[in-house]
């Protein structure tokens, strides 16, 4: 049996003060800290990750985060178009957040989407 505990924290920088966001966030902003998480462990720890997979990523989350969302995810896309193995499942009934990838994705990548 393992020992071992892996202790984090989640900290914002503002105006060159960090402060923990440990019962300070929105139920979006959880959301959104967790999937930077998850992108930032995956692309320390997988050598050319291949594979993104988000259910529902816009849950709780305002205009302004969808919005920053979809700009994110499309420099992703954007950024990995040369490698091969790449793939972004993405779920969602947020047909909004559909739109702004969509519109994202042909600015910045290059891509369309069918309708």
């Amino acid at each position: 049996r393992s020992t071992r505990s892996y202790n984090y924290r989640v900290v914002m920088t503002k105006g060159g003060s960090k402060m923990d966001m440990r019962g300070r966030c929105s139920a979006g902003q959880r959301v959104l800290a967790s999937i930077v998480i998850r992108l930032a462990l995956a692309e320390t720890f997988c050598v050319n990750f291949g594979c993104i997979a988000l259910d529902e990523p816009t849950v709780n989350l305002d205009d302004k985060n969808k919005a920053g969302l979809a700009v994110a995810l499309a420099q992703i896309i954007a950024s990995r178009q040369q490698q091969s193995n790449f793939q972004l499942v993405l779920i969602t009934h947020d047909i909004d957040f559909v739109v702004m990838m969509k519109n994202e994705l042909a600015s910045q990548a290059n891509v369309n989407m069918p309708e």
